[in-house]
């Protein structure tokens, strides 16, 4: 069974971008994916140090050994596919997901991330709040892991954009609704198509 993975990068559990991730989530289960959704932000409060300091080359992964961001990675590296969301801050991704990635150096080394289909997510605080160049931060964070990017189009409806993006709150953003839809059909359809890669 494909397994999708949503990660939020929002330091809200029931803000804008869960529940984005959460109908994502959803709409995979419907496709036949087995689906959980990871929050960074306990995870990196856990921590006795939050962020990457890059205290060994390649990473050893000593300073999250036997935690639970530990075995958060390796959920990650048995996925097929991730969704990754994140709120709008100051034009790109939230500290506490850049945080959260910046520590998976290790499944980098590993390739443990690499033909694992890859979506985006972001909310903002208004229409035209930043929502795309965070898309782009995401798609990059991706690319480093060497992941399948995909957007919100789909063969049903049309070839789509970067990703889903939404103004808060994102229950009342219709249009966000239905690109997600779109965007987590997609995801599916790819990762079952690419499976072979991992």
């Amino acid at each position: 069974m494909l397994r999708v993975i949503g990660l939020n990068g929002s330091p809200r559990k029931d803000g804008s971008t869960a529940y984005l991730l959460d109908r994502a989530l959803k709409i995979a289960e419907g496709e036949g994916a087995e689906t959980s959704l990871i929050h960074v932000n306990p995870l990196l409060q856990s921590q006795k140090y939050p962020y990457c300091l890059a205290c060994s080359s390649p990473c050893s992964g000593a300073c999250y050994r036997g935690s639970a961001l530990e075995e958060a990675f390796r959920r990650l590296a048995h996925a097929d596919a991730v969704i990754i969301g994140s709120p709008v801050y100051f034009g790109t991704v939230s500290a506490q997901l850049k945080g959260f990635w910046d520590k998976s150096r290790k499944l980098r080394s590993a390739q443990s991330l690499l033909n694992t289909v890859g979506a985006a997510v972001t909310t903002g605080g208004a229409r035209f709040g930043g929502q795309e160049t965070a898309l782009k931060t995401l798609h990059d964070m991706m690319l480093v892991q060497g992941m399948i990017l995909v957007g919100d189009g789909h063969a049903s409806a049309d070839a789509g954009h970067q990703g889903c993006c939404a103004g808060a709150p994102a229950s009342a953003d219709e249009n966000a609704l239905r690109r997600i839809e779109l965007l987590a059909r997609r995801v599916v359809e790819v990762a079952r198509s690419t499976a072979a890669l991992r």
